[in-house]
């Protein structure tokens, strides 16, 4: 009678634990594919300007960033015009920081050759940062950063032509990443930028 009973209680045991594990598998696969929470924010990185100063990314605290990666030798090229005129009309809500780039080969040679086509040609007036790289193992800290979605909390695009756009909230929080073809004026990012 004792065996039995015994018995009776390992056999409760193991289907109360049985139960237990299967209640708790749902929250658990709930928990890893819930969104992760940032661990940083694009204002932890120094970038240095076109013209070689180091500049803190926390400078621009306050205001919704969009962050591009330019050329000046692509068929988006004419974007900078877009560009120029979302920094002009919405500066009081965002500002736009752009950074050359030759990773997909068609920046030019230095980064005063870069300054002088933007100003030449497009008026640019918005802060332009050193030429980098966006993609790949050589990417600048900030371009891995932004794609990084454990550590953004919010996007795993990597740049995958010219001209893409990560939008950055007034706290420095990646938002939302738009891919080239997303015009600066489009519907879609100006409504993004004025929320």
């Amino acid at each position: 009678m004792k065996a039995s009973f015994l018995f009776m209680l390992g056999t409760l045991g193991a289907i109360s634990l049985s139960s237990s594990t299967f209640v708790t598998q749902p929250t658990m696969a709930t928990t890893e594919t819930a969104p992760r929470a940032a661990t940083g924010t694009v204002y932890d990185f120094t970038v240095k300007t076109i013209d070689g100063k180091d500049v803190k990314l926390s400078k621009y605290k306050g205001k919704k960033l969009l962050i591009v990666n330019t050329a000046s030798k692509c068929g988006f090229t004419p974007q900078y015009k877009e560009l120029e005129e979302l920094s002009k009309k919405y500066g009081d809500k965002v500002t736009v920081l752009g950074f050359p780039s030759n990773s997909f080969n068609q920046e030019l040679a230095s980064n005063t050759e870069v300054a002088a086509f933007c100003e030449k040609n497009y008026g640019v007036t918005f802060p332009l940062f050193s030429t980098v790289a966006v993609k790949g193992d050589d990417a600048d800290p900030l371009y891995k950063f932004l794609a990084d979605k454990q550590k953004n909390g919010a996007v795993a695009d990597a740049p995958t032509w010219n001209f893409c756009k990560y939008l950055v909230d007034e706290k420095g929080h990646v938002v939302a990443f738009y891919p080239s073809k997303v015009k600066p004026l489009s519907d879609e990012l100006v409504a993004a930028i004025t929320k």
